[in-house]
């Protein structure tokens, strides 16, 4: 997918195209047409594709009763405006990521993901069995919504820097783009926090705008030809260890919706969820790859002392806003011990056979060209 095609979708909604899209789908013989607004570009590998999927899952397995037509970020509302023109029911169902309705909510910012936080699988697990799609249920109801988790990203990269960062102390000043809990963390190391739609990166970082810009990882941002425009690509990203994504769909729509169709669209939701996390690790590996090989870039790991500083603000950040409401404190608390609870296992399991595999040691390669 070139980037211009889905960076030039992302941006280029007239009123005339919103004026004709938000008007209300017609109903011919009991069958539902379902208007999808999300924060992605059209197309956009990963995250812009994840929506169609969803839709076209739906209108599949409900045999063309329920039909979903996606819009991408900015076709019919701001991206940052989707979710209140699915709570108005101006559109019937949304697709984003929660830390983007904070604004809100503060407690929903911590359902994307959380700095030091859980990896994809581990976020699944707290949603599914930890008591996590209780407490978004409760959260998004109260935003006039229906929440089902719809992707995860896996682990992001650290970003994308115009200089290197050797110590806590070159946050000072940087401009980066970067969302949710972790932004709160780099502005609290003295950073400038911008906020930005996806789309609106690329620009803003060959503007000069950013002097940083954090994304999603390779398979992206290889896609948004972010390499372009910065030369230090680091790594871990701490701060977003396993993004989830959201589907959203108006409360009162969702009450209606027969029992079988609404099946049909949690199913579909859960398929999309572990197919995005899927996507995202077959291509990244590729996408870096070509990155480093094709396109030169400087491959970078924050200092063990960074990471340290981070994770003390990080702590001093949480802490400070699980403290402003119940809500939030519940929601962080229960992440907090879940993640207490899976870090000895995952130490036990993953982390120890990612390292027994990375030794050294004679291997069949695969054959062939």
């Amino acid at each position: 997918m070139r980037r211009r095609t889905f960076l030039k979708n992302a941006t280029s909604a007239g009123a005339g195209g919103v004026a004709a899209g938000i008007a209300a789908p017609a109903l011919a013989q009991g069958r539902l047409e379902w208007r999808l607004v999300t924060t992605w570009p059209k197309n956009l590998p990963g995250l812009g594709t994840a929506p169609e999927l969803l839709a076209q899952m739906i209108g599949k397995a409900s045999d063309g009763r329920l039909t979903v037509r996606v819009f991408g970020s900015g076709e019919l509302v701001p991206p940052f405006e989707a979710l209140d023109a699915v709570a108005t029911g101006t559109v019937e169902m949304g697709h984003g990521s929660p830390f983007y309705w904070k604004g809100r909510i503060p407690a929903v910012q911590f359902l994307t993901t959380f700095p030091f936080g859980l990896l994809a699988d581990e976020q699944n697990a707290w949603y599914q069995h930890g008591g996590g799609l209780n407490l978004a249920g409760d959260i998004y109801r109260q935003m006039g919504c229906k929440f089902f988790p719809c992707g995860n990203t896996g682990p992001q990269m650290g970003g994308w820097f115009n200089r290197e960062i050797n110590a806590i102390g070159d946050f000072k000043g940087l401009k980066m783009r970067i969302p949710g809990l972790g932004g709160a963390v780099v502005s609290a190391a003295g950073g400038e926090v911008v906020t930005l739609p996806g789309a609106e990166i690329p620009s803003a970082l060959e503007s000069g705008a950013l002097d940083a810009a954090e994304w999603v990882g390779p398979y992206n941002d290889l896609a948004f030809g972010l390499y372009k425009s910065a030369r230090y690509y680091y790594y871990p990203g701490w701060h977003e260890p396993g993004s989830t994504l959201d589907c959203f769909i108006n409360a009162a729509v969702w009450e209606k919706l027969p029992s079988d169709l609404q099946a049909i669209v949690e199913h579909a939701c859960g398929a999309v969820n572990q197919m995005v996390l899927s996507e995202f690790n077959a291509r990244n590996g590729s996408s870096l790859r070509i990155l480093l090989d094709d396109h030169k870039v400087q491959l970078r790991r924050f200092p063990d002392t960074v990471l340290q500083e981070l994770g003390k603000l990080s702590g001093e950040v949480l802490t400070d806003l699980g403290s402003k409401d119940p809500l939030s404190r519940s929601v962080l608390d229960s992440l907090l011990k879940f993640r207490a609870e899976q870090a000895s296992w995952s130490a036990l399991a993953e982390q120890s056979f990612l390292e027994a595999r990375s030794l050294p040691y004679t291997f069949a390669r695969p054959t062939g060209n």
